[in-house]
């Protein structure tokens, strides 16, 4: 198992954004959290299996129906802490 830790900038606020990210993670057997940043951009973080971590980041370009995504940041990470789920933080 990896791990991606996205910063999700455009119109990613107040559009779905991060329940979208929370469906899309799930559907894929993904786990992590997806939270606001107070600049008006979208953390992800997502651990799982490379190629399906690949095919996630799809998803976080695409956005949900309301969004703008204008660029995804993805770093590669070995996962430190294991999560349970996939969850939307506040």
């Amino acid at each position: 198992m990896i791990e991606i830790y996205c910063v999700v900038t455009g119109k990613v606020q107040g559009v779905a954004y991060r329940v979208y990210a929370q469906e899309s993670a799930t559907n894929l057997g993904l786990v992590g959290y997806t939270k606001n940043l107070s600049d008006g951009s979208v953390v992800v973080v997502a651990q799982g299996r490379p190629e399906v971590l690949k095919e996630f980041i799809e998803y976080l370009h695409e956005g949900s129906l309301t969004s703008k995504v204008e660029g995804v940041a993805v770093e590669w990470k070995s996962v430190g802490k294991t999560f349970d789920e996939f969850s939307v933080l506040h």
